[in-house]
């Protein structure tokens, strides 16, 4: 169970006040960290993304048991969605701090059926709102990049 709430939490974030923001801006500096100077591999980080949501999933169903249904501690999702935002873009601060204002808008707003998500259940419900926040705010960072906005 420890595990469980490490994890879920991201290692204590979860605990504090504006934990989903504090969990996405600590996404952004760690992937930063990873791959400063260009484009990160594809591949790797896909299975990171992947490896994240499924082990997240895991995660908050088990912890959902003794902290209730979607609970502000659980911030994982927000690091699975923010890197889902991230994905296939080229790493830089200017694309950093706009995937995270982006992704944090869709996270509180949740247009364009990210609420429904939230119904899936136990740990899917958790997990796949914030994933798809991260495809929507991949998809118009992908045009600004392609349409050189920025």
């Amino acid at each position: 169970m420890l595990f469980h709430k490490i994890f879920s939490s991201v290692f204590g974030i979860g605990y504090i006040k504006g934990g989903g923001t504090i969990a996405a801006a600590f996404c952004c500096i760690c992937w930063y960290m990873a791959w400063s100077g260009g484009s990160p591999p594809a591949a790797l980080s896909i299975v990171v993304t992947i490896v994240i949501t499924l082990a997240g999933v895991w995660s908050s169903s088990v912890v959902e048991t003794i902290w209730g249904k979607d609970p502000s501690k659980v911030v994982i999702d927000e690091v699975s969605g923010m890197c889902a935002g991230l994905l296939f873009l080229p790493v830089s601060v200017k694309y950093l701090l706009i995937a995270f204002i982006l992704f944090r808008l869709f996270d509180i707003v949740k247009p364009l059926y990210i609420s429904r998500l939230e119904l899936w259940p136990k740990g899917w419900g958790i997990m796949f709102d914030d994933v798809l926040a991260g495809v929507y705010t991949n998809i118009l960072l992908q045009a600004v990049v392609w349409f050189k906005l920025f």
